[in-house]
């Protein structure tokens, strides 16, 4: 299993492949590295933060996101030599990883651990308007990513990680932490498939689709002080909703001037739930696409309520949002009410039968503290 720079996959279209990271399609008008003057370790932005780009509504926007899995404290912040114990040379490990790892900018313990790149000013962007994020294209700057269960996090915390409990599998270590990580490498079938490969037992390996999508998205909070990179909520942020991948739309509510957008957590999959606390976390290229939308047109997008909406080429995806599981179930479908009534003129009782004979309401995450339900 080689691990070298391995091809590229624009989600999107499924036909642009490239032989390694540097190679890679930029299809946005501006492009924005991250680097340790554009980005913030797990601190999302907030009304006070200055933009470190500003773009036109409706332009496109290429970022090289950063994951945090390999170069967190836990690990040795150390991204080679992190990913070199399982193999990959350093010429295949990411410059801006490594230059991150380097640097002065570390992660607040009274904060989140994700690399977040941003905030975006867009231009006309106000307070009461949506923005419209479009997601084109989404590249794999790696061939291989890591899931993680730390600190005991998860949808089993007491259980898992288990201090006690002896690891054979040849790809999932424990470091001096006790944090566990399963490292996964890439898998590109002929057709053009992409799996993720993880190893057990002997000889024995487990594959799974790759699904990209960008975990973090969302718009600088009114909140004055830090904001945590974990919990999701209004401004968007965390939500870890696997649907958000190419060709999908992403609807938050403005709530400072300019928007403030800004975009981390890259996955290659994610299984709904997130159970373990991580995905396959792995950096991506991605592409968007930042447009306001203002007065009925948002209304009938999110109703009155003025909460994250997403949409894909087939559904329109509800959002609920709370540390309470069975609330944020609520939040869902009441948000999927609102949209029902403003866009097609049901009444309440009515999208309420259609609700329940023809939508499907699934748990996003249970690991971010703020749990997340999408119907």
């Amino acid at each position: 299993m080689p691990h070298s720079a391995a091809p590229a996959v624009a989600a999107a279209h499924g036909a642009s492949y490239a032989p390694g990271p540097g190679d890679l399609p930029v299809d946005g008008r501006h492009h924005l590295r991250t680097t340790v003057d554009t980005a913030r370790w797990g601190e999302l932005p907030n009304a006070a933060r200055e933009p470190v780009l500003a773009v036109a509504d409706g332009d496109t926007l290429t970022l090289d996101l950063v994951s945090h899995e390999g170069i967190l404290p836990d690990q040795g912040r150390d991204p080679v030599a992190f990913f070199g114990a399982f193999g990959v040379p350093e010429r295949a490990v990411l410059a801006d990883a490594r230059e991150i790892a380097a640097s002065g900018l570390a992660p607040d313990d009274r904060l989140g651990p994700h690399i977040v790149t941003g905030p975006v000013a867009v231009r006309g962007a106000r307070p009461g308007d949506l923005l419209r994020v479009e997601t084109l294209s989404l590249y794999r700057r790696t061939h291989y990513g890591v899931i993680s269960n730390r600190h005991g996090r998860g949808a089993l915390p007491g259980e898992l990680p288990d201090e006690a409990a002896e690891l054979v599998d040849p790809d999932t270590r424990r470091t001096p932490t006790g944090t566990v990580t399963s490292f996964c490498t890439v898998e590109r079938r002929p057709d053009g498939a992409e799996f993720g490969l993880l190893r057990y037992g002997p000889s024995g390996t487990a594959r799974f689709p790759l699904n990209p999508f960008v975990g973090i998205m969302g718009v600088a909070s009114a909140a004055g002080g830090p904001v945590h990179s974990v919990p999701p909520g209004r401004h968007g942020g965390n939500l870890d909703v696997r649907h958000l991948g190419c060709g999908s739309s992403l609807y938050l509510p403005v709530q400072v001037d300019g928007a403030g957008f800004h975009a981390g957590d890259p996955h290659f999959a994610q299984g709904n739930g997130e159970v373990a606390l991580t995905a396959l976390e792995a950096p991506l290229r991605a592409t968007v696409r930042l447009s306001v939308v203002r007065g009925e047109a948002a209304r009938r997008v999110t109703g009155l309520l003025g909460e994250p909406f997403a949409e894909t080429r087939t559904h329109w995806i509800a959002l609920g949002l709370d540390a309470d599981l069975n609330e944020a179930m609520r939040q869902a479908v009441r948000s999927a009410l609102a949209f029902l009534t403003a866009r097609t003129g049901m009444d309440r009782a009515t999208a309420y039968a259609y609700l329940s004979a023809a939508a499907d309401f699934e748990v996003s995450q249970v690991v971010d503290g703020v749990k997340g339900v999408h119907g």
